[in-house]
Formats: structure tokens, C-alpha cells, sequence
């Protein structure tokens, strides 16, 4: 794109409107907070123990904490300096002064406080414990892109990606209407975690270049593009493979259906690595999370089959 393009689209949004928040909140990262909640349900019918209401209140936290954690993103990045002009993703909310860095600050623990407002109705599904599993999520949020050592610069973004968005996301959101923990929560949240970990990757084997000269140390920076490359192939591998547990209990359309996934993920791997860098890689990040939708909507279909 030429500067005066992306000049005319940068003019084209006004600042502190509707559409730069709405921009902000990068849609099509949204998938990395809504399947988990959607896989997680999908398993509590498998057991007969579904109940929307808590599942309905998980989607909104999970949807508002992925939202807030876009805005920190955007805000932290800004004052960090690891925006700049030579950035080759998508523009930036703050570094491109659609919205102002204070409004971002504002609107971050906004989302936040309504994330929590709604977390709260979960402490009489799953008692006072949520407060604490709650708490640690939007400190953790805060700090992946926070603080004088955010995760996301020293190499722990993936861990975090894992952790949050596949294992916390799924097995909490399953115990709130199972009441109980069970090891198929654990393996839907490391295959729903694995499959979120590619549209960081996406998005950090762009930014690869620009990463390494602003100090942001992803895994990617750390191991390099060969690292990035193989990482997003086998995450998807092994999160298809982790489906195939469901045998244990003799359950097949849960194990089998996932690898269909496997279809548009190596397509996308493919289309990445014929890239290899600039601009085009753009698209990736939005086919990456398309495939986690597709990979959750399997599962789920699989569960209820």
C-alpha cells in the first residue's frame, strides 16, 4: 500500500469515532476469546450438563477480556514504541491518532470494569473462588503489554496465548457448568490454546523484522522465522491430534470431525510461507483465526454429535 493510500484511509476515520474504536478492537482477533467458551459448552452437553445462562455470561467476559486486552495492546504498544511508521500490520488506533492515548487508557479499564460487572454473576455458579480466578486474568491481561516487563516483549506471549485463551478460558468456563473438573476440559483447552497461539504467530512472523529492531522479543525474534514457520504447522497438527483422546471414551465424531481443520489451516501455513514477509502477510492473521473458528465449531459439533 502507498503512502498516500494509507494516508486517505488513516484520514477517513475521524478521531475518537465509533469506527476506530470498532478498529481498535481488531474483529478479527475475536475468535481467539470466543471459541474456547464455545468448546467448553459443547463439552458440558457431551456430559448432559450444559446451562446457558453461566455460559452465556462466560462468552461476555471472555469476548469484553479479549476487547480490553486489543485496547492495552494498542495503548502500551504506543508508549512502548513499538508502533512506528515502518509498522507493516494493520494501523494502530493510537500510533495512527485515530484515538487519543488517554481515551484508550480509559476505554481499556472501561471494558474492563463491564468484563468484571459480568464475571460477577459467575461467583453463584462457581462460588467465591471466581473472584480470584477473575482477578488473575486482568492482571495477567495487563500484563502481557504492561509494566516495565510485559510478557509479550520477553517471549512469553505464546505461553500466555495457552494458558489464558486455551486452558483457563476452557476448563473454567467447563467447571461452571459441570461443577467439576474432568481431564477432557484440560485437552479441549490445550487443542483450542494451540490453534490461538498461530494468530499470534501470524501476526509476530509479520511483525518479525520491526520486532527485533524496537527490542520486542517474541519466540519468533528469539528462534527466529524457521521457528515461526514449523511452530504454526505443528500447532495445528498436534491440536487436532490432542482430539483424538475422545477415543478413550469411545467417543468418534469429537475425534474425528477436528482434522478437517487441517484442510484450511495447511492451506493458510502454506499461503504464509510463499510470503514470507510484508504487507501481504496481512491476511493471514484474519485466515488464522477464521481456521481456530472453523477447529472449535468442529469440535463443538463433534461433542454434541
Amino acid at each position: 500500500m502507498s503512502i498516500f493510500a494509507k494516508n486517505h484511509i488513516m484520514s477517513s476515520i475521524k478521531k475518537n469515532s465509533a469506527k476506530a474504536w470498532l478498529l481498535a478492537a481488531r474483529p478479527k482477533t475475536l475468535a481467539a476469546g470466543t471459541v474456547p467458551v464455545l468448546v467448553a459448552s459443547g463439552l458440558a452437553a457431551y456430559f448432559g450438563q450444559f446451562s446457558i445462562i453461566p455460559a452465556s455470561l462466560c462468552m461476555i467476559f471472555a469476548l469484553l477480556a479479549q476487547i480490553a486486552s486489543n485496547f492495552s495492546n494498542d495503548y502500551f504498544d504506543y508508549v512502548h514504541k513499538n508502533d512506528d511508521e515502518e509498522r507493516l500490520g494493520p494501523a494502530r488506533a493510537v500510533a495512527s491518532g485515530w484515538i487519543e492515548p488517554k481515551r484508550m487508557l480509559i476505554g481499556t479499564f472501561l471494558v474492563i470494569a463491564v468484563a468484571c460487572l459480568f464475571g460477577l454473576g459467575l461467583i453463584y455458579y462457581g462460588g467465591w473462588e471466581m473472584i480470584i480466578v477473575g482477578v488473575v486474568c486482568v492482571v495477567s491481561l495487563l500484563a502481557y503489554s504492561a509494566g516495565p516487563w510485559p510478557l509479550s516483549s520477553h517471549g512469553l506471549g505464546d505461553v500466555f496465548v495457552l494458558v489464558f485463551f486455551g486452558f483457563v478460558a476452557v476448563v473454567f468456563s467447563f467447571y461452571l457448568q459441570a461443577h467439576s473438573f474432568h481431564y477432557l476440559a484440560f485437552v479441549c483447552g490445550a487443542t483450542v490454546g494451540l490453534a490461538a497461539i498461530n494468530i499470534l504467530i501470524s501476526n509476530n512472523y509479520r511483525d518479525r523484522d520491526n520486532d527485533r529492531k524496537t527490542g520486542k522479543k517474541t519466540t519468533i525474534v528469539i528462534f527466529g522465522e524457521a521457528y515461526g514457520r514449523w511452530a504454526y504447522l505443528f500447532n495445528g497438527i498436534i491440536a487436532c491430534l490432542l482430539c483424538t483422546t475422545f477415543l478413550i471414551e469411545g467417543a468418534v465424531w469429537p475425534a474425528i470431525l477436528p482434522l478437517l481443520y487441517l484442510i484450511p489451516h495447511f492451506r493458510t501455513w502454506r499461503k504464509m510461507v510463499r510470503i514470507n514477509n510484508g504487507k501481504a502477510l496481512n491476511p493471514i492473521l484474519g485466515e488464522t483465526s477464521r481456521n481456530l473458528l472453523i477447529l472449535g465449531l468442529l469440535l463443538t459439533i463433534g461433542l454434541l454429535l
